[in-house]
């Protein structure tokens, strides 16, 4: 079966550096981070990745009330993505569009709150919300959207851990070629920094970032480096069949080439770099293109001492051999790990390259690890490069869940 080909057409996002695809790539470029510090419940003051977008831009004070912060995220993105893509939603059939958001966690930021709300009435559940079950049940983000913009296609969330938002792409991608849907909202979501549990959790496994200048607390690669910045933002796509896209005139960030997922099935959090270079190696045979067609490697790297070196090892074996090496850049060293956003805000920070040719580099690295300096990594600022027709987008996650995604230039 001859498969369709499917291409991105719109973008909306918001991460801790930027609100728009413009503002987040400015800031990539000029090495600005967006890591700021937050009081966490119990545990005082810790490096986070928040973000500023402003949630009444299209949600009524009511519905953002009742709502969930992911909602708003996704709401937000959403809207900027339909507005980007140029599609007039009212003359579709709304029916025959999905929404596909990728997460890790949800519904743990309401139920702390709810709980910690109600504790200060002796737990007395009158004071307990009824808006907790819409509010917490894992298909929220995506069931916000459908509210908001009124559509009836399916919309769910996909939880693949912090390896969500390349997956909330693949769903989309392979719904679309088997035309279960003529339109897809897809990507991740997050909103982690809300919740007490999450920090509590990284730091009990000496994983939570620590640093006196909080935009220097996630340093991928940098031999000083402690843990993971705890992030939220969110980053949604418009995709369609680019027969469809092309009938209407749209503008092609880039064209799906292909994809993997798989699982180490060895640990509850250690990578296996072993299983991680068998994801990166079928989603370039899936792509149809060899490593030498890789123009630009976007790493997962979360700034944990191991799992730094885990996926470093995945790809200097797969691209072991290589004429000259692919760049190798970082953007949790800007924005901190967005969780379930991570994939897809990764990815649209590099979109741009397809145009300007310039890779954003990982900032924060003083001191590179010996054991994470591969050929072609990027630091501390932009390179020019000479060709930028293939990318390579990595995000992994907790369980083992691993996902490549390949984005190429679009060529008719």
């Amino acid at each position: 079966m001859k498969q369709a080909r499917i291409v991105i057409t719109g973008l909306g996002l918001t991460a801790p550096n930027g609100n728009t695809l413009a503002e987040f790539r400015r800031h990539l470029l000029a090495g600005v981070s967006g890591i700021t510090t937050i009081d966490v419940r119990y545990m005082g003051r810790h490096p986070a990745g928040m973000c500023t977008f402003d949630p009444l831009k299209y949600q009524k004070k009511k519905d953002v009330r009742i709502g969930t912060r992911v909602g708003s995220i996704s709401i937000y993105c959403a809207r900027e993505a339909l507005a980007d893509s140029g599609v007039n939603l009212e003359a579709r059939d709304k029916s025959r569009i999905g929404i596909y958001l990728g997460i890790t966690e949800h519904g743990n930021v309401e139920t702390e709150n709810e709980v910690f709300n109600i504790s200060q009435f002796k737990y007395d559940t009158k004071f307990w919300t009824h808006h907790h079950n819409p509010r917490t049940v894992a298909n929220n983000a995506a069931g916000e959207v459908s509210l908001n913009l009124g559509i009836t296609g399916p919309a769910y969330t996909i939880g693949a851990a912090c390896a969500a938002g390349n997956m909330g792409l693949i769903h989309a991608a392979q719904m679309l070629r088997l035309g279960e849907v003529d339109f897809a909202f897809c990507g991740g979501v997050s909103e982690s920094p809300q919740t007490f549990g999450i920090f509590a959790g990284f730091k009990s496994q000496n994983a939570l970032a620590v640093h006196a200048d909080p935009t220097k607390a996630s340093r991928p690669f940098d031999r000083a480096r402690n843990g993971i910045v705890i992030s939220e933002g969110g980053c949604i796509y418009t995709l369609e069949r680019l027969e469809d896209a092309l009938a209407r005139g749209a503008r092609i960030y880039g064209e799906i080439a292909g994809y993997c997922v798989n699982s180490d099935a060895t640990d509850y959090v250690l990578p296996n770099p072993e299983r991680q270079a068998e994801c990166v190696r079928k989603a370039v045979a899936n792509a149809g293109l060899t490593v030498e067609d890789i123009d630009l490697v976007n790493t997962h790297a979360t700034s944990t001492p191991q799992g730094d070196i885990q996926e470093c090892v995945a790809i200097a074996e797969v691209f072991r051999g290589r004429s000259t090496p692919p760049a190798i850049n970082n953007t949790k060293s800007f924005i901190g790990h967005t969780m379930g956003a991570a994939g897809a805000l990764e990815l649209a920070g590099n979109l741009p390259s397809f145009d300007d040719l310039l890779v954003h580099p990982t900032i924060n690295v003083d001191d590179l690890d010996p054991q994470c300096d591969l050929p072609g990594l990027v630091l501390n600022h932009p390179r020019a490069v000479k060709r930028i027709d293939a990318i390579l987008n990595n995000s992994f996650g907790m369980l083992g869940i691993n996902s490549t995604l390949i984005i190429k230039r679009f060529v008719a």
